[in-house]
């Protein structure tokens, strides 16, 4: 089997993925620290969720740089495919911390206030916390769609449909956590002046509850996305029909009997393929037609960092060998 080598590691880990996750988590670190004081002042339940929310999102924030420390070591004697599987170990540990930290923490809370009640104090310290949270939750969003539109508009693909599947799984979880800590606070403000119009702290429960359902979903979300990524995801339809086609272009190259993709990281992936040569090639005119190949493929798909080609008799010569060796055995 003709091996190709690893191409150089990309520089992602280093860019744009570790500034978007150090502004999320520094931004989510001061915002839960203020929510949880307002929410000792003012007896809010939604402002305590709201707080659970944001360390959550920190602990987050921590593992996902975690992840891309550790994910960007290069492949060696003990790891011969590297470590990039090691970003969705983390980023799986961070959608758990999400769901433990955050949506657990706000059904409690919100359950306890539902059944016992709660004493409402002064709302103004909440609401001022809440505007100064919306704007630091803002700016973080904005920087993780600034990189996530870049990276789809190089990608060649609608913004939405890149954040689904994208493999970047630390820009994918600073987008939707931001989203939804702006879609929190809202919820939080509303449970606020439902308690202040009405004297109860049925509307702050409430908030609390759905503050649990949103980060339910967004723990949901990301936990799905990082297990697929480390159960296996192959390369998109469009490009292994792509990939077939450029094995295809050798002329020593007769027919691609089997082709597997293996996404190893955002920008990193593996390309295995039997392939049925001519008859008539010889030894080095395969080797040059496989190291041709694999050269044609990373300039094609510069995702592609591993190439392993396997010269494989077709179906026709198979039974041709099989009759052959029964007429030998006989």
């Amino acid at each position: 089997m003709a091996e190709g080598k690893a191409a150089p590691a990309h520089d992602d880990d280093g860019g744009e993925s570790v500034f978007t996750v150090i502004v999320a988590a520094l931004a989510n670190l001061g915002v839960a620290l203020a929510k949880a004081v307002a929410g000792v002042i003012s007896g809010s339940s939604a402002m305590l969720s709201e707080a659970a929310h944001s360390v959550a999102d920190t602990v987050t924030e921590v593992l996902l740089l975690t992840a891309l420390k550790r994910s960007g070591k290069p492949a060696d004697e003990d790891h011969p495919l590297g470590y990039g599987a090691e970003r969705y170990i983390w980023a799986m540990l961070a959608a758990v911390a999400t769901f433990v930290g955050g949506a657990v923490f706000s059904f409690y809370d919100g359950l306890h206030t539902l059944v016992a009640g709660e004493d409402l104090g002064d709302p103004l310290v909440s609401y001022v916390v809440l505007a100064v949270a919306f704007l630091l939750e803002g700016f973080s969003l904005r920087t993780g769609v600034r990189q996530a539109r870049g990276e789809a508009d190089r990608s060649g693909i609608p913004f939405r449909r890149y954040l689904r599947r994208t493999p970047d799984t630390a820009v994918k979880a600073v987008v939707m956590e931001d989203s939804a800590a702006l879609v929190g606070l809202v919820i939080a403000a509303g449970g606020l002046l439902g308690g202040q119009l009405t004297g109860s702290g049925v509307w702050d429960g409430v908030a609390s509850l759905l503050i649990g359902l949103l980060l339910l979903y967004v723990a949901w979300v990301l936990g799905r996305s990082n297990a697929e990524l480390l159960i296996g995801r192959p390369l998109p339809k469009p490009v292994r029909l792509r990939i077939r086609e450029e094995l295809l272009k050798s002329e020593h190259i007769e027919a691609v009997l089997e082709l597997t993709t293996l996404v190893q990281g955002p920008r990193e992936a593996l390309v295995a393929a039997k392939v049925d040569f001519r008859d008539a090639s010889s030894a080095a005119q395969i080797e040059r037609a496989c190291e041709r190949a694999e050269q044609r493929l990373r300039a094609a798909f510069p995702v592609v960092s591993r190439v392993y080609l396997d010269p494989t008799p077709g179906p026709a010569r198979r039974v041709v060998a099989r009759g052959d060796e029964s007429r030998v055995q006989d």
